[in-house]
């Protein structure tokens, strides 16, 4: 297995912004370790037993960019309906107790009368990429009045993130999104200069185009810090009776959730005045409408042609349950050459399955010619480009985060556009998994070494930036 392939993998999970402080091996170690089962999409507020978190006293004008702010909902909220919030972001929104949860209990007891509908759509360890090929499955057929979207410290890839805003506005110019701009180790020396992390500023220029609310959660917690009361990375308790707001300088404790939750809780309070008339008709991109056709399909409805593959559900499987929340089924093979062919329109096409121990390599062919792939990086979107030149033909569905357990992960394909035919394969070649786990991770495998030994594939979603393009019984194909 080539190296360099090796470390794509595991890159290919991780969407950390590098630009302007640093960001330790370990704290990148911790943030892609983060990436393990999934939540359920709906949750109960009331239920977590969380205290709301108020607005509480900080002020700082550029906390919260209102623009034309969340009309809709306060619409809503004014004539007594019912009303769908869904939080789309990475670990931090998936997260229980970072600002999700002390949010919904806010706004739970700001509007009394409202029968809120809450939506969980984190997925750790993950970047505006997949929330792009994700967005319109977990958040926007269930209707949402308003999406709050945080993805700054998972690359904040600003084309994915114009791609989602504008797959939401298609969906229904109605619906209000609002910007949640999180923090990370190293960058509260940017507020604290009256500045801003360069990463957020690319998300903010395009919160301004389409005339997006925009909040930094992180100004209090960066006074705080400046002040000598609140220590931003550290071990619980604090010393010297000081806020702990992190353990590991990325998702915040309890403490450092319900700063992050009462910046939001501020924010509504300066957003209930009205505000210039929103924006009627999606304008045009940009950067980019690349992002608007993203997309994610399940492989058995997409399959034309299946040697070896089957539907297995995950709910009864102890190892697959905690994925249910994402995929109730998941395409699975295990015997090398098992096959499926699919169709597409569009230029990426990609994989969203789960990892573990015996995870395989899988290998391509489109457009009936096997392909080689070599890693490619634009801004912190990581991604594989079909090369003549490349070394490796496998996709390695194993990294140094599967050692006996199991996490969801993703990877893309660039093409040229077009319409294309790809068949997935389950590789005949193994990788070598004891030189891919780190030294401290090898006891299971040198236990167990029967368990590794095996190449699974467990696929839940084929993403897509495009789409499908399906046969007819006359041999022609149409979408």
């Amino acid at each position: 297995m080539n190296k360099r392939v090796i470390k794509t993998v595991v890159l290919g999970l991780l969407c950390i912004p590098v630009i302007g402080f640093c960001q330790s091996g370990t704290d990148s170690d911790k943030i892609a370790a983060s990436q393990a089962g999934a939540s359920p999409l709906y949750f109960d507020a009331a239920a977590s037993g969380i205290p709301a978190v108020g607005p509480g006293s900080f002020y700082q004008a550029q906390e919260c960019q209102v623009r034309a702010g969340l009309p809709d909902f306060f619409e809503k909220i004014k004539q007594g309906k019912d009303v769908v919030v869904a939080f789309i972001g990475g670990s931090i929104t998936q997260a229980n107790f970072c600002y999700r949860l002390q949010t919904a209990r806010y706004l739970e007891q700001l509007y009394p009368a409202t029968r809120f509908k809450w939506i969980n759509a984190g997925v750790s360890g993950t970047g505006t990429e997949l929330g792009a090929f994700r967005i319109s499955e977990q958040v926007l057929k269930h209707k949402p009045d308003l999406i709050f979207m945080e993805f700054a410290v998972n690359g904040a890839y600003p084309d994915a993130m114009e791609g989602m805003i504008r797959q939401a506005l298609k969906k229904d110019p109605a619906t209000d999104l609002c910007l949640l701009y999180t923090i990370q180790n190293g960058q509260t020396a940017f507020y604290q200069k009256n500045d801003i992390p360069p990463n957020i500023k690319g998300l903010e220029r395009i919160a301004a185009y389409y005339g997006l609310p925009a909040v930094h959660l992180g100004m209090e917690a960066a006074r705080l810090e400046a002040e000598g009361t609140l220590t931003w990375k550290g071990s619980a308790p604090a010393p010297d009776n000081k806020i702990l707001f992190s353990e590991d300088g990325i998702h915040p404790a309890t403490a450092g959730g319900n700063l992050y939750a009462a910046a939001i809780a501020r924010a509504f309070q300066k957003m209930k005045t009205p505000t210039l008339e929103k924006k009627k008709q999606l304008p045009a991109p940009m950067i980019t409408a690349a992002w608007d056709e993203a997309t994610m399909v399940e492989p058995s409805a997409a399959a034309l042609a299946n040697k070896g593959w089957a539907l297995q559900a995950t709910a009864p499987d102890p190892a697959l349950k905690k994925f249910n929340p994402w995929f109730a089924s998941v395409f699975t093979a295990n015997q090398p050459g098992a096959a499926f062919r699919f169709r597409f329109k569009g230029d990426l096409f990609g994989v969203f399955d789960i990892g573990g121990p015996e995870a395989g390599q899988l290998e391509f062919t489109v457009d009936g010619k096997p392909i080689t792939l070599s890693r490619e990086k634009q801004g912190s979107f990581i991604y594989y480009q079909v090369s003549d030149t490349a070394s490796t033909n496998v996709l390695n569905r194993f990294n140094a985060y599967c050692n006996n357990r199991y996490r969801g992960q993703f990877d893309v394909v660039k093409l040229e556009p077009g319409v294309h035919d790809v068949t997935v394969t389950v590789s005949s070649q193994k990788a070598d998994k004891l030189e891919i786990l780190p030294a401290d991770k090898r006891a299971d495998i040198e236990q167990h070494p029967e368990k590794y030994d095996r190449s699974v594939i467990y696929l839940g979603r084929i993403l897509i930036r495009g789409k499908v393009v399906k046969e007819t019984g006359a041999g022609a194909y149409q979408q």
